[in-house]
């Protein structure tokens, strides 16, 4: 199986609505140590990304990613635009030239869209930050792949390890962004920027299974 233009497509369609669905939760996590406009700002930026796809239906994969690292930068305020606009951009730089994306593809893209959030953020595993969920999920899908695992299989596992991740910051104090300064505080609450980013990949284990 591999992932084509019209499946990027339905992935991005899929994370949009499930930001949607999800605005009140992540805004709700983001009051107990952020600034209260997470979701929000995820809704706002995702709608706009909505707007753009039909005018993408003809385009290459890293067209559209790029695409919406693009309007997200310009439409989604607070941290998240930049970390989520540099994630896509990234994602599509990899994937340049690639008529349809095989499991080494797309860990490759993930690995350059993980390691573009890194440098824009400046943070690290256990700082409470979307990395939280995104490094381990790397992990997994790089593990997968080596063993030769499908690439639905693989980003079964790389789902679930996301998941890990993202619950594994409940207990964690944040060192990063809004929440760090509430210092000791920020411990027992779910970080937003995980959560938000364990739904992106839960979003591509979905659709993509069904490919």
């Amino acid at each position: 199986m591999a992932v084509l233009p019209n499946d990027v497509i339905a992935w991005i369609r899929a994370f949009s609505e499930s930001i949607h669905e999800n605005k009140d939760y992540l805004t709700q996590l983001d009051s107990a140590i952020g600034d209260g406009d997470h979701g929000t700002n995820m809704d706002r930026g995702f709608q706009a990304v909505l707007l753009k796809l039909p005018d993408l239906a003809d385009k290459d994969s890293s067209a559209i990613l790029k695409a919406v690292g693009m309007t997200l930068v310009s439409t989604v305020g607070g941290a998240s635009g930049p970390l989520y606009g540099t994630f896509f951009l990234q994602l599509g730089a990899a994937t340049a030239g690639k008529a349809q994306l095989s499991l080494a593809d797309w860990s490759a893209g993930l690995q350059a869209a993980v390691d573009g959030v890194i440098m824009r953020g400046k943070a690290g595993p256990g700082d409470k930050t979307m990395l939280d969920t995104l490094l381990p999920a790397l992990a997994a899908l790089k593990e997968a792949s080596a063993a030769g695992t499908g690439l639905a299989e693989a980003l079964r596992l790389s789902a679930e390890a996301g998941e890990r991740g993202m619950l594994a910051t409940v207990p964690l104090v944040a060192r990063k962004g809004r929440a760090s300064y509430l210092g000791e505080r920020s411990a027992g609450h779910q970080d937003p920027g995980a959560t938000s980013s364990e739904l992106l990949l839960k979003a591509a284990a979905t659709v993509w299974a069904q490919g």
